[in-house]
């Protein structure tokens, strides 16, 4: 077991510390929020939610600068030759890193950030959430991806959780409903937003399990803010430990993380919101997509089970339909359509990316601003990957 999260070490609202009202959240969600507003929330993170940190530790571990720079790139798209600067400027991006074999070829800061600046990760915490999964069963303190979710959360037997493995749920095919239409007011993703403003400890946990079951388990991908929710109910039940604590310990305290990362919490001293709501700076979620390309391995310690990278970030067959999704991480395809070099990326609404290429070496953290949580981009990002891996050879 590990120890637990002092409570003096969670950050509460406090009535002198300025804050986005509750309208301002959903206009955010909505894709209503205009330019400046909407930097200045992702940039200084002044959500209206308590959050817990996540403790970096050690010496900070320096990305070396490659030799050569990569100065421009020809960007391949739809039949279209874009350069870095489109990249950069149609998609809104905040800031760009990229790395080759550990050293970065380009980096860029934009939009009032810097090296410095923590930025929200939106939906690239699910894929972090989902590797905590893998700690555990290193550590033994899940048996395997195949037990039952109710072996660990024994408050969801009789709800349609019941039934679920873990695999179903990592896989997000637990067969529960879900709508995760972020610009939709009446989906179930806006009312989990609305019990994370009102800030009620376990509440998400009970609307989720008051949701009805529409296929069998195993049978359907449904993307699903929900199921990640109770991946992080899963890693507090397993681990005796908060996400953000098992975090630090097993990994952001390890791999030279340069800053404290902080995490959403549903309510003070509640549940990390595990979905989404990571605020960390550019560098350091690059950091992360360098301990993902290492196999889990930090030093001599290996913290996650051999083959569960491979096995999370694969596409797989559910039902009769192949589904680009593994345990909350995207394959990326080659242009052809291959996915030999086993490259994936966590990704979040409005732009936010971590993309790791591990036969290529190369890794690209992105962060941006757009317009609307999605569809807003002007150049496709695995297209910008894609091109990035041919740039960087």
């Amino acid at each position: 077991m590990f120890t637990l999260h002092r409570d003096a070490e969670v950050r509460s609202r406090r009535a002198d510390e300025p804050q986005v009202a509750a309208s301002q959240a959903r206009d955010a969600y909505a894709g209503k929020l205009l330019p400046d507003a909407q930097l200045r929330l992702f940039r200084d993170t002044q959500w209206e939610f308590a959050t817990r940190t996540i403790a970096r530790g050690g010496p900070v571990y320096e990305l070396p600068r490659a030799d050569i720079q990569l100065q421009d790139m020809v960007v391949h798209s739809r039949g279209v030759e874009y350069d870095l600067p489109d990249y950069i400027s149609r998609n809104r991006v905040a800031g760009l890193l990229l790395l080759k074999r550990g050293r970065i070829a380009f980096e860029h800061y934009d939009l009032g950030t810097d090296v410095n600046t923590r930025w929200i990760s939106m939906s690239m915490a699910k894929s972090v959430s989902t590797t905590l999964i893998g700690a555990a069963i290193q550590d033994k303190l899940i048996g395997g991806v195949d037990e039952q979710l109710t072996r660990y959360l024994p408050e969801l037997r009789g709800t349609s959780y019941d039934g679920v493995s873990i695999r179903h749920l990592l896989q997000m095919t637990s067969g529960v409903h879900w709508d995760d239409t972020h610009t939709d007011a009446d989906s179930e993703r806006r009312r989990m937003l609305e019990l994370q403003i009102a800030q009620q400890p376990g509440a998400i946990m009970k609307y989720l399990a008051s949701q009805p079951r529409i296929a069998a388990p195993g049978s359907v991908w449904n993307y699903s803010t929900g199921e990640t929710h109770v991946v992080g109910a899963l890693v507090r039940a397993a681990t005796g430990a908060w996400c953000a604590d098992y975090l630090s310990q097993k990994i952001w305290s390890k791999v030279g993380m340069q800053a404290d990362a902080t995490w959403w919490l549903e309510a003070p001293g509640g549940l990390e919101v595990a979905g989404s709501g990571i605020n960390a700076t550019l560098r350091d979620y690059a950091r992360f997509g360098l301990f993902m390309a290492n196999d889990g391995v930090i030093g001599d310690e290996r913290v996650l089970p051999v083959g569960w990278i491979s096995e999370a970030t694969q596409p797989r067959q559910v039902g009769n339909a192949r589904v680009d999704y593994g345990y909350m991480w995207w394959p990326v395809a080659r242009p052809n359509g291959s996915f030999a070099d086993g490259a994936f990326s966590a990704r979040g609404i409005f732009g936010q990316y971590i993309y790791i290429n591990p036969r290529e070496q190369v890794i690209v953290a992105v962060l941006s601003a757009r317009s609307k949580p999605k569809g807003a981009e002007a150049i496709p990002d695995n297209d910008f990957f894609n091109s990035a891996v041919g740039a960087l050879r």
